[in-house]
């Protein structure tokens, strides 16, 4: 999802994971040196050490004013993830939220008026301030060490630009899952698929067990940013036939967007997408996926009328309350399987901590958002799940669902090859405009070579 100056698509997403998150209350005691004690959750004491935060100095007193596009409630449970910092530094937290985060953002640079730190969504957009402002600082040392001890070297790549580090990763979505009903497939005596080759087949095997049925359900309409999730589907398959490093030439505009290897990946995308004895079901035809929207296209996983819905793991934000989602319950998902044997390709999206200041209390605050400290505060904070991040001090018992804890394990697992969400890497003339009415044009009649040749033209000049 790159997004110049605005995101429809993220603001759509913010809306989700704000629905998903009530506030709950952290009481903190304790002094600003040593160990402090929070309470999470669970009531249960947990502890914060301080002493990272001593090298700053004394910064009591001070404010750090962060600006970011994660409105209430899930930003009433951010702030309160926020207290033991508070409790350790004295540093007070001035949260600003707004829904129209990214066009505002660019605004203040400009005029000069920049926050002290941002939550960015997407990596691009780093690069875009980076680059065209130079008022993004580098991350401090503190917070590089905190990201190459608890992350994943990925991680710290996409916060970097031009070489230099700037941004810490926060939160993560899993973008590489199925969605489908453990009753129905109980019912019907059905595995969970461990290959794409499986997958393509149980789908084949529903069809002829149930008259005909279609399997698969799927919808990419989100009002100006209708597309966005067919995008997901093609990245997701380029990780699963073209491999990382194909991937990697392909955001980079290293292989042109028309290259064959592009092609190969829309094609086995095709083989749900554009086949009509596997989508729409319920639904229509094929071409009722770019009009159906996205936060409905799997509903029909509750009714039986679909079978399996592709999409990521902020997607059970969108069933009624009072679903189940767990293993053995209404709706749960299964991550999207792939024929390779020697890694485990792992689409993603997230959110970065950049600084405009490098006062030492923003410096502070940027190490405590990078630790396990923060990562843990934040999973207690988050009573009614649909939050996770990739730290790998992330203790999974602090998540608030299983379903949470499935996606932490997909982020910290040994074979996984994380890649953040490609269209959020372009530029955004491509990644949030040509890609995204591309998808349309694709799932309404045009062909693949049709489609890759269009957004291969519309690439900016470097």
């Amino acid at each position: 999802m790159t997004r110049s100056i605005l995101s429809p698509k993220r603001r759509a997403l913010a809306a989700v994971a704000g629905g998903a998150s009530l506030a709950l209350a952290l009481t903190a005691c304790g002094g600003s040196g040593g160990s402090d004690e929070t309470s999470g959750s669970s009531g249960e004491a947990s502890s914060i050490d301080c002493a990272p935060y001593e090298e700053f100095g004394d910064i009591d007193g001070t404010t750090v004013h962060v600006y970011t596009s994660i409105v209430d409630p899930e930003g009433a449970t951010m702030q309160t993830s926020f207290e033991p910092f508070t409790e350790c530094t004295g540093v007070e937290v001035d949260y600003e939220a707004s829904r129209e985060f990214e066009a505002q953002l660019l605004v203040r640079v400009k005029a000069g008026n920049a926050p002290d730190i941002a939550f960015l969504p997407q990596p691009g957009l780093l690069q875009t301030i980076v680059r065209d402002t130079g008022t993004i600082v580098p991350a401090p040392d503190a917070v590089s060490k905190n990201v190459d001890e608890f992350f994943e070297p990925t991680w710290k790549e996409y916060g970097t630009v031009d070489g230099v580090f700037y941004a810490a990763p926060m939160d993560a979505n899993v973008k590489s899952y199925v969605w489908y009903s453990p009753t129905a497939f109980a019912d019907a005596g059905y595995e969970v698929p461990e290959t794409w080759d499986d997958l393509m087949a149980l789908s084949a095997q529903y069809s002829e067990d149930n008259d005909g049925a279609i399997p698969w359900c799927a919808g990419v309409e989100s009002g100006d940013a209708t597309g966005w999730p067919g995008t997901d589907w093609v990245e997701d398959m380029m990780l699963r036939t073209g491999g990382p490093d194909v991937y990697d030439q392909w955001y980079k505009h290293e292989i042109p967007f028309n290259d064959p290897q592009v092609v190969a990946a829309f094609d086995a995308a095709g083989e749900v997408l554009k086949d009509p004895a596997m989508v729409n079901a319920g639904l229509g035809g094929v071409d009722s996926i770019a009009t159906t929207p996205w936060t409905d296209a799997g509903f029909g996983l509750l009714d039986g009328t679909c079978f399996l819905h592709r999409a990521a793991n902020f997607y059970q934000t969108q069933f009624p309350e009072g679903t189940d989602v767990s293993e053995d319950g209404e709706v749960y998902a299964f991550y999207l399987p792939t024929n390779q044997t020697d890694i485990k390709p792992v689409e993603v999206g997230g959110t970065f901590a950049a600084a405009f200041n490098d006062r030492p209390e923003v410096q502070a605050f940027q190490t405590y958002i990078s630790s396990a400290d923060w990562a843990n505060a934040k999973a207690k904070a988050t009573p009614n799940g649909g939050w996770v991040n990739a730290n790998l001090q992330l203790d999974p018992e602090n998540l608030a669902t299983e379903f949470d804890r499935l996606s932490a394990s997909i982020l910290t697992d040994e074979n996984a090859i994380v890649r953040f969400d490609a269209s959020d890497l372009m530029p955004g003339a491509v990644g949030a405009g040509t890609f995204w009415t591309g998808i349309v044009n694709w799932l309404t009649g045009s062909s693949t070579q049709e489609v890759v040749d269009q957004i291969e033209a519309s690439w900016p000049a470097s």
